[in-house]
């Protein structure tokens, strides 16, 4: 058998009992689904129109055509002077704010074409690999993203997933984006990493963090003599809490 269509062959196998895919965005989809309207929605960056189902009364946009994709309007978001003030009930913007250049400028875009009371649904990424280059610009902590939306009055904002989730996904993603003896084994294994990941996770979490809660310890007490020495007080300010690593998942009211 050729060496292509045995590739073809083992990949299409993969994908169909899931190995291969992205283990979070199912969250992604409960989470916007839970804000499901049929009121007037604009989607930024609307890629293959995968909400559509939960905004039936939605318009497209996006930068460019997309193959077998009917997008409504093709425009910048930097610029959507061809929208009126007050256009929309619901701006859904998925995984696009990273990709903007100037992302002050695109919300407040944003927000002009957003009805008194309307609302925001943002993803974005934090510590993610890049992705779409060279369009790839930013990474947002949740301060960050508070900061850049401080005209919007905050309705939710959480996280998408723990220390370990993080590190499979980067390891997944690691596989999804290099190719090496046509057969890309870094993404089988570490797709068997994210098996392993569901079955011992809350062991593995456990020990993660027994090791961290002890490394730190250790460090508090050096300090801790350290600051007797120079009668100075030494802390570490921040330590990251496990959900706060990967992306965001936000909602923005329009006051």
């Amino acid at each position: 058998m050729p060496k292509l269509d045995l590739h073809s062959n083992i990949m299409g196998f993969v994908d169909s009992i899931g190995i291969t895919k992205k283990f979070t965005r199912h969250r992604q989809e409960v989470f916007i689904k839970k804000y499901a309207s049929n009121k007037s929605t604009l989607d930024i960056g609307c890629g293959n129109d995968i909400y559509r189902s939960h905004f039936p009364n939605c318009t497209t946009l996006d930068i460019e055509v997309r193959p077998d994709v009917h997008v409504d309007i093709i425009a910048d978001v930097h610029d959507l002077s061809i929208i009126k003030d007050e256009m929309y009930d619901v701006i859904l913007c998925a995984e696009v704010l990273e990709h903007l250049h100037t992302p002050a400028k695109a919300i407040a875009e944003m927000r002009r074409i957003l009805k008194l009371g309307g609302i925001i649904i943002l993803t974005t990424r934090f510590i993610f690999p890049l992705h779409d280059v060279p369009h790839d610009y930013y990474r947002y902590t949740k301060y960050g993203l508070i900061h850049l939306m401080k005209e919007f009055e905050i309705l939710e904002l959480k996280e998408e997933a723990s220390t370990m989730e993080t590190l499979v996904v980067l390891y997944q993603r690691l596989g999804f984006q290099c190719d090496t003896l046509a057969l890309s084994p870094l993404k089988y294994f570490g797709s068997y990493l994210q098996s392993l990941r569901c079955s011992f996770h809350g062991l593995l979490q456990k020990s993660m963090e027994t090791l961290v809660i002890n490394n730190l310890n250790n460090i508090y007490y050096r300090l801790d003599i350290l600051s007797l020495l120079k009668n100075r007080c030494y802390r570490l300010r921040y330590f990251l809490p496990d959900s706060e690593i990967f992306s965001v998942f936000s909602i923005f009211l329009r006051s």
